[in-house]
């Protein structure tokens, strides 16, 4: 080390500092199925992991997806979730007017409350406004289904159309 001369590039590797930085998004893990296709050699078992991603600042997300193992599938699901993030518009810890949405046999109707309300939601549509840091929400699960999955896309769905009315200025 003389001088100015040292180069960081040949310092052994255990005295380098690797510094990740911190994941920003808070994940959950939304329901998890063993699921089987069969083919001509037999049942083909892999686990499907549905994971909702968010930063509690107006971002959340689903991802789905399968493995062989459980850790395997929630790994790719925590993968498809960042990616499918949307940025939700909250006003004063709520969302600004009053919203619905179907996906399959799922409906969901979100509904904005005044402050100091809480959430009142239930399963899915509760996690998903937790992670995506709305704190003051009133919704009801109108489906016939008790398909998290569903449920949780169709909750995605409703928040989307909050962005459309947002951009599109038909408030």
């Amino acid at each position: 080390m003389e001088g100015s001369n040292f180069n960081h590039k040949f310092m052994r590797r255990e005295n380098r500092k690797f510094d990740k930085p911190r994941d920003e998004f808070d994940s959950k893990l939304l329901d998890l199925a063993r699921v089987s296709h069969t083919r001509a050699g037999g049942k083909k078992m892999r686990f499907r992991a549905v994971i909702v991603a968010g930063n509690k600042l107006g971002k959340v997300g689903v991802g789905v997806a399968s493995g062989l193992d459980v850790a395997q599938a929630i790994e790719k699901a925590t993968f498809q979730a960042k990616r499918n993030i949307i940025e939700v518009p909250i006003v004063k810890n709520t969302i600004p007017h009053k919203v619905d949405a179907k996906f399959g046999a799922a409906k969901v109707l979100i509904m904005p409350q005044r402050e100091g309300r809480g959430l009142v939601a239930g399963g899915q549509v509760r996690v998903i406004c937790q992670l995506a840091g709305i704190k003051n929400i009133s919704s009801k699960i109108l489906g016939r289904t008790g398909n998290k999955l569903n449920n949780a896309r169709a909750t995605i769905a409703a928040l989307k159309k909050l962005i459309l009315r947002k951009s599109s200025g038909l408030h």
